[in-house]
């Protein structure tokens, strides 16, 4: 069961992080495809500098801070995932 609640947060926070960087996203799908991937990444990096999600708020901002940083990153590169 939490697999699926990653899954949907991460679509969530791929969506939201396509809206947030008009213009620098790579398409709806894409987009959740790097939410997906961001969703990892947040949950990674967030508690390294001292910052633990909790509830369902907590774990979309931290899904959507390492999807925001993957398109970032993305972006500077010029490729879609």
């Amino acid at each position: 069961m939490d697999i699926i609640f990653i899954l949907l947060v991460g679509l969530c926070a791929g969506w939201l992080s396509g809206q947030i960087m008009k213009g620098s996203s790579f398409g709806l799908v894409n987009n959740l495809i790097v939410g997906v991937i961001g969703a990892a990444l947040g949950g990674v990096l967030l508690p390294l500098i001292g910052l633990h999600p909790y509830g369902l708020i907590g774990k979309l901002i931290s899904a959507t801070l390492g999807s925001l940083l993957l398109l970032a990153i993305l972006k500077k590169f010029g490729r879609a995932p």
